[in-house]
């Protein structure tokens, strides 16, 4: 287990990444190999992506994976890398603030050091939780770390433009709300038009985080309208087990294996999760 000391200088390590204009750019991982590929290709930072992590469990996203089993896939992954991780808890994995409050206590137990909360539940009535109710979520994750000693990032997600449910304006009053609620960072996802970027950019006090994929713009451009973070969320566990399943009916269908030219050398994957062991 990590301790207390080095969870807080990963921590404000972590902090310190995020800067407009120089945005710490995040390949997402699900697992600990994918995670250790990251690192080694140069990644400052290791973040998860809820989706990809649950379906390394054979578990469908949204909500459905239970919090026990989701930080043990944590853990392993903090254990494996040697940069700071950032966990995708969902919701919060918990029903009321004092839920998401235990959840935040598990984080840091497995090793992570930042987080990101949804304000959007899967299953429940409306389709964003209130600024009020999400902002309750946020201080007691708040609140939780910070009686830990740690000054874990608390990433706010609002799924304002992912959900249809508002635009510029409706996104800038749910990221004020969230912040003085205790938020270090927003993170919106389906935002990626440059002018929508810039506005979020400049009317959002603190770092601003957008989700990347194919048809967004470069990091680059990205940078020059101030986003502070780039994710990559599910995108390369989808585009990891799109190989698998081309691969899979090539094998069956024709026999031949074209699909898995350009993998990885055994050795290579071996000896690159074998470092420090």
């Amino acid at each position: 287990m990590t301790n207390h000391n080095t969870l807080r200088d990963r921590a404000l390590a972590f902090h310190a990444l995020h800067v407009p204009g120089r945005p710490l750019v995040l390949p997402n991982a699900w697992d600990a190999a994918s995670a250790r590929l990251v690192e080694d290709a140069g990644a400052a930072a290791v973040a998860t992506t809820s989706a990809g992590l649950a379906w390394a469990l054979g578990v469908p996203d949204g909500d459905r994976l239970d919090r026990g089993r989701a930080l043990e896939a944590v853990a392993r992954i903090t254990s494996t890398v040697t940069v700071p991780v950032s966990a995708d808890i969902e919701s919060g994995f918990a029903k009321d603030p004092a839920g998401v409050a235990d959840t935040v206590r598990a984080v840091l137990a497995a090793g992570a050091v930042g987080v990101n909360i949804e304000d959007a539940p899967y299953g429940g009535e409306g389709v964003l939780r209130s600024v009020g109710e999400q902002a309750e979520r946020i201080a007691a994750a708040r609140e939780a770390a910070d009686a830990e000693g740690v000054p874990l990032f608390v990433n706010a997600r609002i799924d304002t433009f992912l959900r249809g449910a508002g635009g510029v304006d409706a996104t800038l009053e749910r990221a004020a709300a969230f912040r003085a609620a205790g938020a270090d960072g927003i993170f919106v996802p389906g935002a990626v038009e440059p002018g929508t970027v810039k506005e979020l950019a400049d009317g959002i006090d603190g770092p601003l985080n957008v989700l990347v994929g194919p048809g967004a713009p470069p990091v680059a451009e990205l940078a020059a309208l101030g986003v502070a973070r780039v994710s990559a969320g599910s995108s390369v566990a989808l585009a990891t087990y799109a190989v698998v399943r081309r691969a899979a009916r090539e094998l069956l269908d024709t026999g031949t294996y074209d699909a898995v030219v350009g993998g990885l050398g055994y050795g290579e994957l071996n000896s690159l999760l074998g470092r420090g062991q």
